[in-house]
C-alpha cells in the first residue's frame, strides 16, 4: 500500500527551522518560526504558568478522561475572557465552548461542524491568510474563496477591495477573520472597519467565523477583542476560533477553544450537541494539562493579575521593537508600517532573492515571503539584522 505514496514537498516554515537548527555561525538570527522570544531569545514560561503548574501536580488525584468538552470551568472562563466579563450573550444562553486541541483543533472542527451543517460550504479567506488556515478548512472538504485584504504598496488593510469581494459572497457563505494580530502581516481592521464589515454580513447573510490567536499581544487584552465583541452583538450565529499558545506561551500543550453563538438557546444547544459529535468521531477528547493551567490562572484572582502584567509586558515589547526597527530601517526606505502594525509579522516588501541572500550571506532567516517575526528582534541583533537588510536592498 505505501509504495505508491510520493514525498510530500518540505513545509516552508519546518524547513527554514530545520536550516536555522542546522547553522553553524553564532550571530544567526532567526525571525522565521512564529513563537515569541524574549530578549534573551528564549521563548520563556510564563510565572504565572509555573505557579499553576506546581498547584495542579500538588493537587492531582486522577488522570481520568475530561469528556469531549473539555473542563467547563475552563470553557466559560475561556467565553468571559474573548466576549468580556459582562457580555450579555453569557447569560443569554445562546454561546457555548468547547476545549480542543490547541487552536488548530478549533480550526478544523469548525471547518468540520460546517460541512457537517451544509455540505457545500463556502469559505471566505483573506489574502494572505496564515498558511495553515488552507489545509485545515480544504481538508474538511470545504469549497474556499479569497478575498483580497493587503495592500502591498502600503502595507495596509484593503477595505474597499475586502468589501467588494465580499459583495460576491452568497447568504451562508462563511467568512473568516483574524480578531487581531493579523498572521501574516500585522494589518489589523480599525473599529471603524469592523463595524463597517458587521453591515455587509449582516446585509448579506453571512456566518462570521473568527480566529483569534494573539489577544493580548496587540494593544491588550480588551482592545484587542473590541472588533469581535462589537460583531458578536450584532449578528445571530457565529462561530470563535481561540487559541492559547501565544498569550499564555502554552505553544507545546496545545490548548484551544471553539466557541458557537447561536440565535436562541434552543438552536445552541442542538448546535452543541452536533459539534461534541463531530469530535467525538475525530480525537475523541481534548488533553487536560494545558486547558487546567488556563483554567487556574484565569480563576484565581493573584495568579490571574500576574499573568495580565506579564502579558502586558509582552505586548509593550512587541511595540517598542516594532518602532525601533522602524527607526533602524528608516535610511533604507519608509518602514513606518511596520510600527503602525500590530502583533509579532510583519512584511518587509524585500524579494526572495534579498531574502536568500539574508539566509545565506548573514545568517538571517525569514520565510521567502519576507514575513518576519517582530518579537525574534532584540536589542543586541537589531542593528545587525537592519544593516544587513540595508545591505541587500542597495
Amino acid at each position: 500500500m505505501f509504495e505508491s505514496l510520493k514525498p510530500l514537498p518540505h513545509d516552508p516554515i519546518l524547513h527554514l527551522m530545520q536550516a536555522y537548527r542546522d547553522d553553524p555561525r553564532p550571530e544567526k538570527v532567526d525571525l522565521g518560526v512564529g513563537v515569541y522570544k524574549d530578549d534573551a531569545g528564549n521563548t520563556p514560561i510564563m510565572a504565572a504558568v509555573h505557579e499553576a503548574e506546581r498547584r495542579l501536580l500538588a493537587a492531582e488525584t486522577t488522570k481520568s478522561y475530561v469528556g469531549p468538552a473539555g473542563s467547563a470551568a475552563f470553557n466559560e472562563a475561556m467565553a468571559r475572557l474573548i466576549l468580556g466579563e459582562r457580555n450579555p450573550l453569557l447569560a443569554e444562553g445562546r454561546t457555548s465552548v468547547i476545549q480542543t486541541p490547541g487552536g488548530c483543533g478549533a480550526l478544523r472542527m469548525a471547518a468540520e461542524f460546517f460541512r457537517l451543517c451544509r455540505a457545500d460550504t463556502r469559505v471566505w479567506v483573506s489574502t494572505p491568510t496564515w498558511a495553515n488556515h488552507i489545509p485545515l478548512l480544504s481538508g474538511a472538504g470545504l469549497q474556499l474563496q479569497e478575498y483580497p485584504y493587503l495592500d502591498r504598496d502600503t502595507m495596509t488593510v484593503d477595505f474597499d477591495a475586502m468589501l467588494g469581494a465580499l459583495e460576491g459572497a452568497r447568504q451562508g457563505d462563511v467568512v473568516l477573520l483574524h480578531g487581531c494580530c493579523h498572521n501574516p502581516s500585522g494589518a489589523d481592521l480599525t473599529f471603524a472597519q469592523w463595524q463597517a464589515l458587521t453591515g455587509l454580513i449582516q446585509r448579506k447573510g453571512l456566518l462570521p467565523f473568527v480566529d483569534i490567536a494573539y489577544q493580548g499581544l496587540g494593544d491588550g487584552l480588551e482592545e484587542d477583542a473590541a472588533g469581535l465583541r462589537y460583531l458578536a452583538g450584532q449578528v445571530p450565529e457565529m462561530v470563535i476560533a481561540a487559541s492559547c499558545s501565544k498569550n499564555f506561551g502554552l505553544y507545546r500543550e496545545r490548548t484551544g477553544a471553539l466557541m458557537l453563538i447561536s440565535a436562541s438557546g434552543t438552536i445552541n444547544t442542538a448546535a452543541t450537541s452536533q459539534l461534541l459529535g463531530v469530535v467525538r468521531g475525530h480525537y475523541s477528547m481534548p488533553p487536560a494539562h494545558g486547558g487546567a493551567i488556563v483554567e487556574t490562572i484565569l480563576t484565581d484572582d493573584a495568579l490571574r493579575a500576574s499573568w495580565q502584567s506579564e502579558l502586558s509586558g509582552m505586548c509593550a515589547r512587541i511595540l517598542g521593537l516594532r518602532h525601533a526597527f522602524a527607526d533602524a530601517l528608516a535610511p533604507v526606505g519608509d518602514f513606518g508600517f511596520i510600527a503602525r502594525q500590530r502583533g509579532m509579522f510583519s512584511f518587509l516588501g524585500i524579494t526572495p532573492e534579498q531574502v536568500r541572500r539574508l539566509r545565506e550571506e548573514h545568517g538571517i532567516y525569514m520565510l521567502d515571503s519576507s514575513r518576519v517575526n517582530v518579537a525574534g528582534l532584540n536589542e543586541r541583533v537589531l542593528p545587525q539584522v537592519a544593516n544587513a537588510i540595508g545591505g541587500v536592498m542597495k
